[in-house]
């Protein structure tokens, strides 16, 4: 299914589109039917006394207790739901590659809302939920409900506001905006990303309409990025984002290949190693002085006579932009917040699908202050809801926070990190990674993984705090 929908993201003709939906929606059905499958349910009651006696914390004992959960989550979900939502998953995707292309909401609007059907009469399969959305969230942040998420967002947006507020009226220079042909660009990031740990004989990397990654399995990933001839900081950026989640897949523990424990802890903890790299390492002030180098090399002429403190204060501007995935990280949990509003309003059905468009231009200029001009850079930016992904944007933010936390743990643990990264010497930070996130898989829930590498529950103010150190170091925000 991996490998089907990375096709269908990069190589496949338009045509084969409709072929593909039912491709996977029968690996769907395939895969459905050996979850829920009896011998499934009774095999784990014949381990469950045996696992109750061994180690909590062990392989086993997790294994059986993450593939329970599943079994039984699974269950609740009738066999045609299940193959319906992978089948429109994928005529969504189809449908908001087209609806984009034209800048048409129009043309998206029947498939969205054929969306909001399905993940509601999804989340009415657990009645006993708390609220709808806890189910839809559960299959991005296992655990977390409404009532946790929601404090959080509470807290961080009003504090974001005076913020921005003030970093935005800082003159900043724009460092990646300029004429860079595609090859430039491509040569530059295979470069970058080989440095901090791309490695050619087993990623590769291809160019999406949306950037994203996948592995499909052990010794194959696959990253995408987006090409913009007059912005080196879309492709670089995204490069680096979808490296950080690449980097993960690539070092889930080898003992947990080929069981339910090689995966992720969630979505959350996926979208932390991305925007540790993306923003924490990659707009940091050492990378930023080793990246200069890079740019001289291989865009000669453009970057000869700007120095290091210009570079990294560009790169830190603060500007209210209509794009999320362009958006700079300061802004860019405000993008998420009205994600969360809009998709809440939709699946309590206070807000119809037709009144969408709508909504969002109010809520980008309540929440940003900007006016959206077209569907192309409001409505329609996003890929997520076409493939049915509600409950998934809030990760973005968990993931700012927890990556925020990790990277104080980082620079307790590596005291000379800031020295390695200036000169080019990752390892040591991806061996941090590597031990105390990545090789734990799934085995761990998200909170359990954040306490044991930090000794930390989740929470906005360390990311407040890095925030404003950060800003004010670059000179973007008075200190």
């Amino acid at each position: 299914m991996a490998v089907l929908a990375w096709d269908q993201n990069t190589y496949m003709p338009p045509g084969g589109h409709e072929p593909r939906a039912e491709q996977l929606a029968t690996l769907e059905k395939l895969a459905h039917a050996r979850l829920v499958d009896p011998r499934l349910a009774r095999m784990l009651e014949a381990l469950e006394p045996w696992a109750a006696g061994e180690d909590p914390d062990s392989d086993d004992s997790r294994l059986v207790r993450w593939t329970r959960r599943d079994h039984e989550k699974a269950a609740r979900v009738p066999e045609a739901l299940a193959v319906a939502m992978a089948g429109e998953a994928a005529r969504g995707y189809t449908a908001w590659l087209e609806a984009r292309e034209c800048g048409e909401f129009s043309r998206f609007r029947d498939p969205l809302a054929r969306q909001v059907e399905l993940r509601r009469e999804y989340a009415a399969c657990f009645s006993d939920a708390a609220h709808p959305y806890d189910v839809l969230l559960d299959d991005f942040e296992p655990g977390m409900t409404l009532a946790e998420l929601r404090p959080l967002f509470d807290a961080l947006v009003p504090a974001l506001a005076p913020i921005v507020e003030a970093a935005a009226a800082a003159e900043v220079p724009d460092v990646l905006s300029g004429d860079f042909p595609q090859e430039a660009q491509a040569a530059l990031l295979t470069s970058v990303l080989t440095a901090v740990g791309f490695e050619p004989g087993t990623w590769r990397l291809d160019a999406s309409p949306h950037p994203f990654a996948v592995s499909p399995g052990p010794g194959d990933v696959r990253l995408t990025t987006r090409y913009r001839d007059d912005d080196l900081g879309y492709s670089l950026y995204s490069g680096l984002h979808e490296f950080g989640h690449g980097l993960y897949d690539a070092n889930l523990g080898a003992p947990l290949q080929r069981t339910p424990l090689h995966h992720c802890a969630s979505l959350g903890v996926h979208e932390s190693q991305s925007r540790l790299w993306e923003n924490v390492i990659g707009r940091g002030r050492p990378f930023s002085a080793w990246l200069l180098h890079r740019l001289r090399e291989h865009l000669p002429g453009t970057y000869d006579g700007m120095d290091h403190a210009t570079l990294y204060r560009g790169l830190n501007g603060v500007r209210r932009t209509l794009v999320r995935t362009e958006a700079d990280e300061t802004t860019y949990n405000l993008h998420v917040a009205l994600r969360l509003e809009l998709e809440l309003a939709l699946i309590e059905d206070r807000l119809q699908v037709d009144d969408l468009p709508a909504a969002w231009g109010d809520g980008m200029q309540r929440l940003l202050g900007v006016e959206v001009s077209s569907d192309a850079e409001g409505v329609l930016q996003d890929v997520h809801w076409a493939a049915g992904h509600f409950g998934y944007f809030p990760t973005y933010t968990l993931g700012n926070l927890m990556a925020a936390q990790l990277w104080e743990q980082v620079c307790e643990d590596l005291d000379d990190v800031d020295a390695q990264i200036e000169r080019g010497d990752f390892a040591p930070l991806r061996g941090w990674l590597r031990e105390h996130i990545h090789r734990h898989g799934r085995k761990y829930t998200q909170r359990e993984l954040l306490r044991r590498a930090t000794r930390q529950e989740l929470g906005v103010q360390p990311y407040l705090a890095y925030l404003q150190a950060k800003l004010a170091d670059a000179g973007v925000l008075a200190g």
